[in-house]
């Protein structure tokens, strides 16, 4: 009933489970690995517009998309107007959809103007959104919070005045700037949006498990759901959320054996993309969500984070499978 093929625009979804975007998360080797247990769509981290603007070569190798499954949606932030509309022309080269990120609470991102700012001035958020999908070739979508507080609501107005200018699809993350990720996600906000428009509008925040992701469509009557920090470490669970779905049973939990190998070809990708330096570093809080509940996880992580080269890790990680076993 709830899981079904979704159109943003002329973009066919097989299904309606999204992973979000997430900085320092959604990387490329990250999507790969939740596109085995085949989200409907993934979106990249945000991309900076000033910075696609400047040509910057760092920012390009976050659009990096060697490998991977279609579609892609690609999150660019940014409040200069100029910026955006040349972000989305670059971007629409590449990707299936481009994504608007007003709903970053990050103050680096906040005190230019950018991400969730964008909801104190919604004449300024128009002028973004307009500039966007005036010079994108694909459709564009919207990713906002609620509002920057609880005495500023904006959902629903940002809503309506983002379809009124062209985006295909808007999503939704139940909270307000101040909140960051404390609290539970407002899902009757998230239902207001959704009566206000006639775009599909996605469900976000909380969602971390089979309950979650169904209390959220029964909740709200979202056309879909888009999972973040639920999918860390757990990248099965969009697999896990389809089927129960579908069948209203839920899939036994992946074995041992299943989440070592998950967790080694995420680590094998991370070194391949990044280098061994980087990746090792870089796949260390990866590493933290994937051990989280398992037995000695905190002394596994104590011995992995110190270890400096690709052969040393797989060895440590077969050592503590094996004592799992």
């Amino acid at each position: 009933m709830y899981l079904k093929e979704l159109n943003i625009g002329n973009v066919k979804c097989k299904n309606n489970i999204f992973l979000a975007p997430m900085a320092g998360i959604t990387d490329l080797p990250f999507r790969l690995i939740c596109e085995k247990f085949e989200p409907g769509l993934v979106v990249t981290e945000m991309v900076s517009s000033k910075a696609l603007l400047y040509n910057d070569e760092k920012t390009k190798t976050l659009l990096k998309v060697d490998g991977e499954k279609r579609p892609i949606s690609m999150q660019i932030f940014g409040s200069d107007e100029e910026a955006m509309a040349y972000g989305a022309k670059y971007v629409s080269n590449i990707a299936d959809v481009v994504d608007i990120n007003m709903g970053c609470p990050a103050p680096k991102v906040t005190k230019n103007g950018d991400g969730s700012k964008l909801l104190t001035d919604l004449e300024k958020a128009g002028k973004v959104i307009e500039a966007v999908v005036k010079n994108s070739k694909v459709p564009v979508t919207l990713k906002i919070r609620t509002g920057w507080d609880k005495e500023h609501i904006v959902a629903t107005e940002i809503a309506k005045i983002a379809e009124s200018l062209g985006v295909s699809a808007i999503a939704v993350h139940g909270r307000t700037r101040d909140e960051y990720y404390s609290g539970k996600a407002d899902l009757e906000e998230i239902r207001k949006v959704k009566e206000a428009v006639n775009i599909p509008v996605i469900g976000n925040g909380d969602i971390v498990d089979e309950e979650s992701a169904k209390s959220m469509f029964e909740k709200t009557g979202v056309d879909g759901i888009m999972i973040g920090r639920g999918a860390i470490g757990n990248p099965w669970i969009f697999q896990k959320i389809k089927y129960f779905l579908k069948t209203g049973a839920k899939m036994p939990d992946v074995s041992l054996e299943e989440r070592f190998s998950i967790i080694k070809e995420h680590f094998l990708i991370e070194i391949a993309e990044k280098g061994e330096y980087t990746g090792i570093r870089e796949f260390r809080k990866h590493l933290a969500y994937y051990s989280k509940g398992l037995p000695n996880a905190s002394e596994f992580r104590s011995k992995i984070n110190i270890l400096e080269s690709k052969d040393d890790v797989i060895k440590e990680l077969d050592e503590y499978l094996n004592q799992l076993l």
